[in-house]
């Protein structure tokens, strides 16, 4: 491998470390700003006036910890740096600070050094930087919440268009129209029917726009073997979970992470590498 190459997987890791801490935040607060909203709305909806509440988003307030409230400073939020000197705990009460803080950094870390080792300094690296990102935040906020924003979701799905109108992803514009259909039909015809032959949910709107966004991103083609590897990921998952006896009350195991799991794993290995890995 040519030593600039190295060097520019290590710098495009070195910002997927500072990302991947944004991500962090997305994660955690995210799904509080839609409590947030829909609590607005329902308070509306019922004539009462919404509760005062602080400013609370993105940005604002400062991260804090969560046991004594103790503001992170600058130095204490170095992507696992940080983690590593204060040895897992907050600095001010010794509280253990969550392993997966890390674990995001550095997974964002390795799939935005693997993105610039792939294709080097180039809008097509970035775009799909961009993807590995949101389904990360996605993977997440779904494994936590059930829930699917689509305040990620859509944008993934027009991005995913974009990108294949300006020639970053490979995928012909009228492939990825037909994956975002195809994706989004197929999901929902499988909730429908599993819904009247049951009378149950098996699944969530959110995992027909996540599911069309990935087929935007690469095609109609790619969506067999992505389901092929979102439902043998879960199978696994579910499995382990069953025999740990680590299963949530209902039993209920997110779809969606699954889904983006097969989506970052078609984007490193290829969708053609998953067909022949499951002989197909």
């Amino acid at each position: 491998m040519p030593d600039g190459l190295v060097v520019m997987a290590a710098v495009g890791g070195l910002f997927g470390l500072l990302v991947g801490s944004f991500l962090n935040v997305v994660i955690h607060r995210l799904p509080q700003m839609m409590e947030r909203q829909w609590a607005a709305e329902c308070a509306e909806l019922n004539g009462q006036p919404a509760a005062p509440q602080a400013p609370f988003n993105l940005l604002v307030p400062r991260s804090r910890c969560g046991h004594c409230g103790h503001p992170i400073r600058w130095y204490e939020n170095i992507p696992v740096l940080s983690y590593l000197a204060l040895r897992g705990k907050c600095s001010a009460c010794g509280t253990p600070i969550g392993l997966r803080y890390p674990l995001v950094e550095l997974a964002t870390g390795l799939l935005f050094g693997w993105c610039v080792w792939r294709w080097g300094w180039s809008w097509t690296a970035a775009a799909w930087c961009l993807f590995a990102a949101m389904l990360v935040a996605l993977t997440l906020i779904d494994w936590d919440t059930t829930l699917l924003p689509d305040d990620l979701t859509l944008p993934l799905l027009w991005l995913g268009l974009i990108a294949a109108t300006l020639g970053l992803t490979g995928v012909r514009l009228s492939d990825a129209v037909w994956g975002a259909v195809a994706g989004y039909l197929s999901l929902w015809l499988v909730y429908w029917g599993f819904k009247l032959a049951t009378g149950k949910e098996g699944m969530g709107f959110g995992d027909f726009k996540l599911f069309a966004a990935l087929g935007a991103w690469f095609g109609w083609q790619a969506l067999v073997p992505i389901i092929l590897m979102a439902s043998v990921i879960g199978a696994l998952v579910g499995i382990g979970m069953k025999l740990l006896s680590a299963l949530r009350e209902g039993g209920v195991v997110p779809f969606g992470p699954f889904l983006a799991l097969g989506g970052i794993t078609a984007m490193v290995l290829g969708p053609q590498t998953i067909l022949r890995a499951v002989g197909l």
